[in-house]
């Protein structure tokens, strides 16, 4: 056996991977499985791999290892239809851990995002410059004319789905909509009553860099169906983007900094090796909420992912048990009937983090139904993934097309003009998809509905 980090993850999992029938179940629910037919591309055929790299069968730099892990979306389907209770996520980040560990990188491009993650990621000013550039490019237009103009195209279709993704992150609903709503809640807003529940808000680094006007919206709607949030400072990015791509000790750096903001909201966050600091016992039991299902997922794994760390376990399996999707939350504390908004038609696309790493999809539909007159239509395979799956978009293009190929023809037969869905990344995935497509179609998050 191998000692790595692999192995001792597929030893925890012992149990569960052995209690695997090979039923098949997982098949069906696989995209990636779905579009190649190919046994490897499905959740049973990478353990398998995974299984002969433990086991010393198969190197961790072979050819066949990488492309399918790599070909994996990480959507978790396989989990919810799985009867053997496998965590297959865990098992993913593991393997995917294992192949960024190898000597030789595939491509350039993913030596480009291990840059990124570990360079830019992991250091907040660099990263709010990153987005604040892309804000200037996506609101001066400048995104928009190299998209009309061809240029994009010309360097690159990929530059040009990038350029797509970007301009879908803008608003949906014009300005005038907003007339009259403030940024952020008044402190005295909420039921004609003071507020019934405290809460912290995870802002998100994407959610914030380029979807701010939905975590405004997310606080707006909080506070006036009872619930106060605080948005803790020192708060950084949830890591998923680092654990879906194998740097599990990136992820573990943002997982501890969240967790001692999230303990100490005004205090600056403790350094990892000097031990768990003072506890405040108020902001280490309020609720964590959290619109992004990709985030929700992340959060609520920190648990699993610093299990081994002696300073942060326990604190990492409270903070996890605290996490909630907004809909969650507006489920708990109650859901005021919103105003209506017209007749346009409006469906829902689940995120498959929020559905299958939080089990709240339910949640943010319920959100949904509380605008009343709403012209709701049912979306067909609206539980099925979009392709978008972080910067699985920019990596495994093809593959990933094929699977927003499908998305897209659902909604274009639904004839919905509005798509709500919890999820900046399905947000943008979507809506670049529709843009490239010609499809006249809004995007936004349920609770801006």
């Amino acid at each position: 056996m191998a000692s790595s980090q692999l192995t001792s993850i597929l030893a925890a999992e012992e149990e569960k991977i052995l209690a695997c029938v090979h039923c098949g179940l997982c098949l069906e629910a696989c995209p990636t499985y779905v579009i190649t037919g190919d046994e490897n591309d499905s959740p049973r055929g990478r353990i398998y791999l995974m299984r002969a790299v433990e086991e010393n069968r198969l190197p961790k730099t072979s050819t066949a290892f990488q492309r399918h892990i790599d070909r994996c979306l990480g959507c978790r389907a396989c989990e919810t239809v799985c009867p053997a209770g496998v965590e297959y996520g865990q098992l993913l980040e593991a393997a995917r851990a294992e192949i960024m560990s190898a000597p030789a990188r595939r491509t350039f491009l993913y030596s480009v995002m291990r840059f990124v993650l570990r360079h830019v990621w992991l250091q907040p000013a660099r990263l709010g410059a990153a987005f604040g550039f892309a804000r200037m490019m996506r609101d001066t237009g400048l995104a928009s004319l190299l998209f009309k103009t061809k240029v994009a195209r010309m360097i690159s279709p990929r530059f040009e789905f990038a350029l797509a993704l970007l301009q879908s992150s803008a608003p949906t609903f014009a300005a005038a909509h907003q007339e009259g709503v403030s940024d952020s809640p008044s402190p005295h807003e909420g039921n004609g009553k003071s507020h019934k529940v405290q809460a912290l808000f995870f802002k998100g680094c994407v959610n914030e860099g380029l979807f701010a006007r939905v975590n405004r919206a997310a606080e707006r709607v909080l506070s006036v169906n009872g619930c106060a949030v605080t948005a803790p400072e020192n708060q950084v990015c949830c890591g998923a983007l680092h654990a879906h791509a194998g740097d599990l000790e990136g992820a573990r750096i943002l997982a501890r900094q969240n967790i001692a903001a999230f303990e100490t909201p005004q205090e600056p966050p403790a350094v990892a090796s000097s031990g768990p600091p003072p506890n405040s016992p108020e902001s280490t039991t309020l609720p964590i909420i959290t619109n992004a299902g990709g985030c929700g997922a992340m959060l609520v794994s920190y648990g699993h992912l610093l299990a081994d760390d002696e300073h942060y376990r326990t604190r990492a399996q409270r903070f996890s048990a605290r996490v909630q999707d907004v809909g969650q939350q507006l489920q708990i504390t109650g859901i005021r009937q919103g105003a209506a908004i017209g007749p346009a038609r409006i469906t829902y696309d689940a995120s498959c983090h929020l559905l299958h790493g939080q089990h709240a999809g339910d949640a943010s539909l319920s959100m949904m139904l509380a605008v009343p007159e709403l012209k709701f239509v049912p979306l067909a395979g609206s539980d099925v993934c979009c392709g978008g799956a972080g910067v699985y978009n920019l990596l495994e293009t093809d593959l990933s097309a094929q699977v927003l190929e499908d998305k897209l023809e659902h909604i274009d037969e639904s004839r919905a003009e509005i798509l709500a869905t919890g999820n900046a990344g399905c947000h943008m995935q979507i809506g670049a998809g529709a843009r490239l497509a010609g499809i006249d179609l809004r995007v936004c998050h349920p609770v801006e509905l």
